[in-house]
């Protein structure tokens, strides 16, 4: 939803409180009512929380362009944080003037109504904390500085403060409402699919027969958003990372690749291969004369093959050839251009784009990110090589970062293979790897070897710590990257979570699928039972009155709700000194969060944002496109005001309305087409850029988002 700009926000607090004042004054009348009681009781909080935030939201848009990464690039955690309370307080007002408007009609929900309302009058009071921990951040931080990464002692309170806060009321009601209106019924599948695969999760089965369970069993999540909140706290907070990874690599499965494929351009060549772990020799970026030697992946179990995928929209020169062919991982292998008489066979490409595929380190392939790459393949008319780099906890660090360099220096000995000659190359990735494109790059500048000639990272993770900033903030409403799950991964890649395996080489989803037979009608039938019993679970079936099970669970949540709103226990856990009277509402169910405290953890090469000037200077030009509403959002603009202050190349793009991940949502939000033409645009740029030493270039014009 778009909000009233930052310079509005004195007409959206005064229509708030108009909209308060209105409904209160009538619903008085209405004594014998527990509606009016609840719906009065509710709006007066809000009232409260309107006009202590009023003053907070000036002071910030006073300071909040400080923070930007320049005067034409706005955006940072701070602006942020005012942007998703306006939006808030926007659906509060709309919500306010329909129930004053339709109060009194025979067709009003009463409790839906109510119960919205006293959602949003959760999520106020967690924003109104969220603010004041973001007040905190400015007393404690430098003033421009949005991280903190030498104060441990801030980052602690922060991961305590966050881990006893109340964080149902966004997942349930409020679920999404910071995003664009057509990405929340996406965001409302995704939340109640993991809440019901978390149910069933555990089970003697692969993830395939418990995605089967879990679907027939999502009803009750459907019906009941309190319910469904209270559930995606608790998982998202306590669950461990196998759980993490098994449901985040539904996204690999045949059926959801195969919607990525008919949604996006069709390719001539698509194939995985494999390359052997092999030594190669680079001529060196300072004299070509003269080579050097470049090792296999060797960290952790010894030299290992690197795996890939290559996808080109037109088949070119190289491509068919018997030696990339031998390669192959895919059953049966592609069929070269002499099986294929019709296909017009293209001279090989100036360019070669390289690419690192996200998913926190430790979930998810080449695969799941096929949608966009074929897209960029023909939106470019360039080969695309995406690296499956080993994954975490089974391969920490440095494992994937040797893959990749690996594989970024196999491409340029063979890109002839490839469909490319190279002149010009571009690493791309989202997320963890954003990460991999700027430490294979510092890689390369270490190694003395030929550095790619650009790169876009997509809202890159490169501080890989639990460190407290604004944008960081937003990982208690996130559904998408909550903290308890950010800090899993974090450690995991790091080490703390490893339980190191040597990945097997086969392919074992047909052998999942086929292990999964035997048991998937049962799951189906257990399944479809409990999906008709949580319809009929809050009805009689004589006659449709509510059942002493459901109501006692109803009873229970409401009063959940009202000890929540009137917590103020002496023992509660509070780690920031809160102004007299307030005080955000506490879970019944504490965060366990590790917090990333392993020295690997600001390791340069784990984590860019803290390398020093020396190992990021000869970087080629770095365009990174972040999310206004990713909680990694401040990673992204520190980072690019370091590399400004140095004077390596650099451009920043903020887009609006998105979350963290948004190059995967393209075929089902039109709101990302301009971030994706953005990322497009970003690469080209790379390509078509004139050849010149990273010294001699120009910083590239920042562009208004």
């Amino acid at each position: 939803m778009r909000v009233a700009s930052d310079m509005d926000y004195k007409v959206v607090f005064a229509a708030l409180e108009c909209v308060c004042e209105d409904n209160i004054s009538t619903l008085c009348n209405d004594s014998y009512s527990t509606v009016a009681e609840r719906l009065v009781t509710c709006l007066r909080q809000i009232q409260g929380h309107g006009r202590a935030l009023e003053p907070m939201v000036a002071m910030l848009t006073t300071i909040y362009h400080h923070y930007d990464f320049d005067a034409q690039t706005p955006g940072n955690g701070y602006r942020t944080l005012v942007k998703v309370l306006q939006a808030c307080i926007v659906h509060i007002i709309h919500k306010g003037r329909y129930i004053a408007a339709n109060y009194t009609s025979a067709f009003f929900r009463a409790e839906h109504n109510v119960s919205e309302m006293e959602a949003y009058a959760s999520a106020l009071c967690q924003l109104r904390a969220l603010l004041h921990l973001a007040k905190q951040l400015i007393n404690d931080n430098q003033h421009g500085q949005l991280l903190s990464p030498n104060d441990g002692d801030l980052s602690h309170r922060f991961v305590q403060e966050y881990s006893s806060m109340h964080k149902a009321c966004f997942y349930g009601r409020c679920l999404g409402f910071q995003y664009s209106p057509s990405l929340r019924p996406f965001l409302q599948s995704v939340v109640i699919s993991m809440v019901s695969y978390g149910e069933t999760f555990g089970k003697q089965q692969s993830g395939f027969g418990v995605a089967a369970l879990s679907l027939l069993t999502s009803g009750k999540y459907v019906i009941d958003p309190e319910l469904r909140g209270i559930e995606f706290e608790r998982i998202t907070q306590n669950l461990d990372l196998p759980f993490w990874k098994s449901f985040w690599n539904l996204t690999e499965s045949g059926l959801i690749t195969g919607f990525s494929r008919i949604t996006s351009n069709p390719v001539q060549l698509n194939f995985t291969m494999t390359v052997p772990p092999e030594t190669l020799h680079l001529p060196l970026a300072s004299d070509p004369s003269l080579t050097t030697t470049v090792s296999p992946p060797v960290a952790l179990w010894g030299p290992g093959p690197v795996h890939m995928r290559l996808i080109s929209y037109e088949l070119r020169e190289g491509q068919d050839s018997e030696e990339l062919l031998a390669l192959s991982r895919s059953v049966p292998p592609p069929l070269s251009a002499t099986h294929m008489p019709w296909v017009q066979k293209q001279p090989r490409s100036p360019w070669l784009l390289i690419h690192f595929h996200g998913g926190g380190f430790v979930a998810q392939t080449s695969k799941s990110h096929e949608s966009y790459l074929r897209n960029w393949s023909k939106e470019l008319n360039v080969p695309v090589l995406s690296v499956d780099y080993s994954l975490s906890p089974e391969a920490p660090f440095p494992r994937a970062l040797e893959e990749c360099f690996y594989a970024y220096c196999w491409a340029l000995n063979n890109c002839h293979l490839l469909g490319s000659t190279a002149e010009r190359v571009c690493l791309a990735g989202d997320s963890a790897g954003g990460n991999l494109c700027i430490t294979v790059s510092m890689k390369a500048i270490s190694m003395g070897v030929r550095v790619p000639d650009g790169i876009m990272a997509a809202y890159p993770a490169i501080l890989l710590t639990t460190d407290a900033s604004p944008s960081r903030l937003l990982t208690l409403i996130d559904p998408l990257l909550p903290l308890g799950v950010l800090a899993k991964c974090l450690n995991a890649y790091a080490g703390a979570e490893s339980n190191v395996v040597q990945p097997s080489v086969t392919n074992n989803s047909l052998s999942s699928l086929s292990r999964d037979t035997a048991v998937l009608l049962s799951d189906l039938t257990q399944g479809a039972s409990n999906w008709i019993q949580s319809f009929l679970d809050p009805m009689l079936t004589s006659g449709g009155a509510l059942s002493m099970s459901s109501l006692q669970r109803r009873q229970q949540s409401s009063e959940t709700r009202r000890t929540l709103t009137q917590i103020s226990e002496p023992n509660a856990v509070c780690h920031v000194d809160y102004p007299q009277g307030f005080e955000p509402l506490r879970s019944e169910c504490l965060a366990f969060i590790r917090p990333t405290s392993s020295p690997i953890i600001r390791n340069p090469f784990v984590s860019p944002v803290l390398a020093p000037n020396n190992l990021l200077r000869g970087l080629p030009p770095v365009h990174i496109v972040a999310s206004a509403l990713d909680a990694l959002l401040d990673d992204s603009v520190t980072f690019a005001k370091k590399l400004q202050d140095m004077g390596q190349p650099v451009s920043l793009t903020v887009v609006e309305d998105l979350p963290h991940g948004f190059l995967n949502l393209s075929p089902i939000a039109k709101e990302t087409e301009f971030a994706l033409e953005t990322c497009v645009a970003r690469i080209r740029e790379v390509f078509e850029q004139e050849r010149t030493t990273p010294a001699l270039l120009k910083r590239p014009k920042n562009e208004v988002t």
